[in-house]
């Protein structure tokens, strides 16, 4: 049915107002949350919020035609996007097909133009129709982004419904495979969607490698641009790209006008002209500066078309001391994983204030190195980007159940969706500074041989996609023949050391096994990729005591091995999981964090902060009138230079009320250096003193709070 402006708007425009204007007002004033690339020549726009719903638990909806007469399907409920419906008690078991539909109007002043909708992730499969007409699908691949083009099924001038089938049943074709894998199966439209609006000529991505050489002080960039051509006849343009710094906005390149041709409806990757940046300011967990790139299109002198994206300039290397070197300084990193999706208000319909909070808590526990068992939300990765966080994304290939009943080769369904999921990760992904390595496996059983094939020829395939980054998978196999593991292939060795807890043995037993890998493969790092301890089976009565002691007696071996260049504890929080086994609906969880499934801290977590922090003793002290503070940085993992980090204190008197303050700057501190510093306090019978070291990203690293006796 056509309905026309006027009409919509005597109707209150209740539908969903996506345009009743030109793009330029539309995305200035119309549309809440518009982001303003260019608004006279493209629109971006978000396509979530109120969203109609209904579960299909008989698949009947596509022999009942719902795509195109949703009406028959009964009762639609409200819900917001993202969503899932794990969340719902009622529905928390529920693993099957559902359908969303989403009614919006497009202005008449979008025709010629290219109408393309973003889908940030639906879990697990997703058909798409717009006004009955299919524009696209994504099958079994739950966490990686897709556009489709709804351009040809659009109407002008008129409402548009938006029918998207969702299911999220398990399925042996696909990863994770089955219900092999221990975290939340949560269906739905679990990830933002946007419309975007462009000529029909545009850039679909780009990806940027940077080179710093750090002896010379500058960066070479390559970047290439996939470019699009979306009329029906061929077309001469121009492209040339601009580069800024984020915080400054300082220009660095501005590249000049290069030619291009496309034919009718062709896609083609254009090499961009190189350039080079002078005295560039360098990616870094503690200084994490960023650049802008802006790729824009020209076509008879007029500008047609703006991609930005956010990049970052930084160096990693791994070299033969087995050690990671950043920017040309060796690290030792340590940090913590998160298992997304596990409160059970959001599950995996995570909001940006909670994924904010959550890698806030990353941060002051001193977080800078961690990883995900599946593809990250992007604002999982802009937040790691703008904070300081390294992580490692991968492809959810989970448990050794991932090739049960193969023999010598992966099946062909599971190896070409793995491909496939690495592809649109790494496409999607690649300029992102704060993606240390790009995870490939996870607990595959690396000496079978269908496992084996598998991860190389994932790392081939990522290695072709983009060399310079590095590659590893995390390895539950090397307690035995750990020469024969596929670790042999990658970048770094990872290993998942769950010595007292799933393995038999002490830690004597998990440190001789350590140097037993290290001999295996003496010019690679070592990272522990997961240790820990959850109380997931009834014997184990002890919980947050028995991960402490955990926590430290490990790290005590590990510290006394320099090869070992990474920690990564398992894990952060109590999780969502379909294989939980305590909690009913929402909350069926494993107990394994240093917080609960509502985040809520336990003892351990200070114990994790502490251990993850590059300062191994801090004190202070009052002695008539001077406040007295001395530290030492650790001499071992984690270990790097302190650069620009902030000494401050806080005197409290006068029945706990801040009365006076103070800081300094640090020098340059260096593994294992001492500070002292002495501080002259003015404020007559002071009762509590708070002193803390702050990062140069301003978030606490360390903290000591002392009560003075004024008797």
């Amino acid at each position: 049915m056509m309905i026309s402006r006027r009409k919509f708007l005597q109707n209150g425009g209740s539908i969903g107002l996506l345009g009743l204007a030109p793009a330029a007002a539309v995305a200035q004033s119309i549309i809440p949350g518009a982001e303003r690339v260019n608004t006279d020549i493209q629109v971006t726009t978000p396509l979530d919020g109120s969203w109609d719903f209904i579960f299909d638990p008989g698949n009947i909806g596509m022999a009942g035609k719902w795509f195109s007469s949703p009406g028959k399907a009964g009762n639609w409920e409200k819900i917001e996007v993202p969503h899932t419906w794990q969340i719902d008690p009622d529905h928390a078991e529920y693993f099957g097909v559902a359908w969303y539909k989403k009614e919006f109007y497009v202005p008449a002043e979008w025709t010629g133009k290219v109408i393309r909708a973003e889908f940030e992730a639906v879990y697990r499969s997703a058909r798409v129709w717009l006004n009955g007409n299919p524009v696209g699908e994504h099958l079994l691949k739950g966490y990686t982004a897709f556009f489709l083009d709804l351009t040809k099924a659009i109407k002008t001038d008129a409402i548009n419904t938006l029918i998207v089938q969702v299911n999220n049943a398990f399925d042996n074709r696909m990863l994770p495979r089955g219900n092999s894998f221990d975290w939340a199966a949560d269906g739905g439209i679990i990830r933002p969607v946007s419309l975007h609006i462009t000529e029909p000529v545009f850039a679909e991505r780009v990806a940027i490698t940077s080179e710093p050489d750090l002896d010379h002080k500058k960066a070479a960039l390559r970047i290439n641009a996939l470019i699009t051509n979306k009329s029906d006849r061929q077309v001469t343009a121009e492209v040339r790209y601009r580069i800024r710094e984020e915080e400054s906005a300082v220009p660095v390149v501005n590249s000049s006008l290069q030619h291009f041709s496309l034919k009718d409806n062709e896609t083609k990757e254009v090499v961009l002209n190189d350039s080079m940046i002078n005295d560039p300011l360098l990616w870094h967990f503690d200084h994490p500066h960023l650049y802008i790139a802006e790729i824009e299109l020209w076509k008879d002198g007029k500008l047609t078309h703006i991609l930005k994206e956010t990049f970052g300039i930084r160096k990693i290397e791994i070299k033969k001391d087995a050690g990671f070197y950043l920017n040309g300084e060796r690290v030792w990193l340590m940090g913590v994983e998160r298992m997304g999706g596990s409160n059970p208000q959001y599950g995996m319909a995570e909001t940006t204030a909670w994924i904010d909070h959550d890698h806030r808590d990353l941060k002051h526990l001193n977080c800078l190195f961690t990883r995900a068992h599946w593809q990250q939300d992007k604002r999982v990765l802009d937040y790691c980007d703008r904070h300081g966080i390294f992580i490692q994304s991968e492809v959810p290939t989970w448990g050794s159940a991932t090739f049960e009943g193969m023999k010598e080769h992966p099946d062909e369904d599971i190896m070409q969706n793995g491909l496939e999921q690495l592809q649109e990760m790494i496409h999607r992904d690649r300029n992102h500074p704060s993606i240390f390595s790009w995870g490939l496996c996870n607990e595959i059983q690396g000496q079978n041989p269908p496992a084996y094939e598998f991860a190389a020829n994932m790392l081939k395939e990522a290695k072709k996609l983009n060399p310079d980054r590095l590659c590893s998978y995390a390895s539950n196999s090397l307690q035995e023949t750990p020469g024969k593991d596929v670790s042999r292939l990658m970048d770094f060795v990872e290993w998942n050391e769950y010595y007292e807890s799933w393995y038999k043995g002490t830690v004597e037993d998990m440190e001789k096994n350590l140097e037993e890998i290290h001999q295996a493969f003496p010019d690679k790092p070592i990272v522990i990729s997961e240790y820990g301890w959850c109380r997931c089976t009834p014997d184990r009565k002890v919980g947050d005591p028995k991960k402490i002691d955990i926590l430290k007696s490990n790290d005590a071996v590990f510290r006394k091995h320099d090869y070992v260049a990474g920690l990564i504890f398992f894990d952060y929080n109590d999780y969502r999981t379909h294989f939980g086994d305590k909690g009913t609906g929402p909350l069926k969880q494993r107990v394994h964090g240093v917080v609960d499934i509502y985040g809520t801290p336990k003892p351990s977590f200070e114990v994790l902060r502490y251990e993850s922090g590059p300062v191994e003793y801090f004190n202070c002290w009052l002695n008539e009138g001077t406040l007295n503070i001395t530290l030492q940085t650790r001499k071992q993992i984690p270990a790097y230079t302190l650069r620009d980090y902030i000494l401050h204190w806080i005197i409290y008197a006068d029945q706990n009320i801040p009365l006076e303050e103070g800081s300094t700057v640090l020098p340059d501190m260096r593994p294992g250096d001492d500070f002292s510093h002495a501080a002259k306090v003015i404020t007559p019978q002071p009762e509590k003193i708070v002193a803390e070291i702050i990062r140069p990203t301003s978030f606490s690293t360390i903290s000591k709070t002392i009560y003075v006796s004024n008797v």
